[in-house]
């Protein structure tokens, strides 16, 4: 019997899936002790929802996002829950990579915290987009570059301090830049980004490495270090955290930098930006300042 490779099958693959699944299996039975931060997105999400005044009849619901929230929606008849670990008793098990979701079929997808390890982001947009019915409505949160950042830092530092050398630790993040970029590339149209930042203050900076394996967060690209990490090396890394993060009370923080993003399936009867020269009102009028032509010289 020959023992396949194993790594990324292709350049753009940053993230074992396989892992991911099987460490979210694996969290799925203690799930509830560590899934704050997917409840406190949700919340922040469900008030984004609460701008919306649509009833969304069939909406799907990735991974972990707030389906209780979405159920008590009005209008909503059925949700459907999909996620890629059976153990989190989804309605569907599914690779967002993949979504098993007809062309025009579903009036709403909302993913809570899921989307920041598809390698191809925007082939799942896309395939997003086309699952939508027309004016159709997705919403996502993900984490964004900045989280983590003092783990990070720590963690980088005592690795180097010990071994003589650094390897990637923490998974890799988009920022809201690019999140809307890559919405506009998969044709949603009135595509919407903001962010925000939520701080978890812990008492010992291991808890946090605890709280993230509880969650099957913790790393899974496919350049991780796939040997135990050295307990000299948390140790210290936890020393530097606390002597550079600790407050007056002893507790160190985390951030966690999410990003939400809203966009919806074109429809004929979305609003349509106006043509360059079509406005009716001039800019200085409404701001009551003079006008200067471009033609007009700058004078001492």
């Amino acid at each position: 019997m020959t023992q396949q490779k194993s790594g990324p099958a292709s350049s753009i693959e940053v993230f074992d899936r396989n892992l991911l699944r099987r460490r979210r299996e694996r969290a799925a039975h203690s799930i509830a002790q560590y899934d704050f931060l997917y409840r406190e997105v949700a919340e922040r999400l469900d008030e984004r929802l609460d701008l919306v005044k649509r009833e969304f009849p069939l909406m799907v619901s990735l991974g972990g996002a707030p389906a209780a929230h979405l159920q008590a929606r009005k209008g909503t008849e059925h949700i459907i829950r999909m996620d890629a670990a059976f153990g989190m008793r989804p309605d569907v098990v599914m690779d967002e990579e993949f979504l098993p979701l007809a062309k025009g079929s579903v009036d709403a997808i909302v993913s809570n915290l899921h989307l920041h390890w598809v390698n191809d982001l925007p082939g799942a947009l896309l395939q997003m987009k086309q699952a939508l019915k027309a004016d159709g409505m997705f919403m996502a949160a993900l984490l964004g570059g900045e989280s983590l950042y003092e783990l990070r830092q720590c963690l980088m530092e005592a690795e180097l301090a010990v071994t003589g050398g650094a390897s990637p630790r923490v998974s890799p993040f988009a920022d809201s830049q690019d999140v809307g970029a890559l919405m506009q590339r998969a044709g949603f149209a009135l595509p919407v980004v903001d962010s925000d930042k939520i701080v978890v203050r812990y008492a010992h900076p291991l808890k946090l490495m605890q709280d993230l394996r509880g969650m099957g967060a913790s790393n899974a690209t496919y350049n991780r270090l796939t040997k135990p990490t050295r307990r000299g090396v948390l140790l210290q890394a936890a020393k530097i955290y606390h002597d550079r993060f600790a407050d007056a009370e002893g507790t160190v923080p985390a951030t966690f930098h999410v990003i939400y993003a809203i966009g919806w399936a074109p429809d004929e009867s979305q609003q349509k930006p106006l043509k360059p020269g079509a406005a009716q009102n001039r800019l200085a009028e409404a701001l009551k300042a003079s006008e200067m032509s471009t033609d007009d010289k700058a004078r001492p």
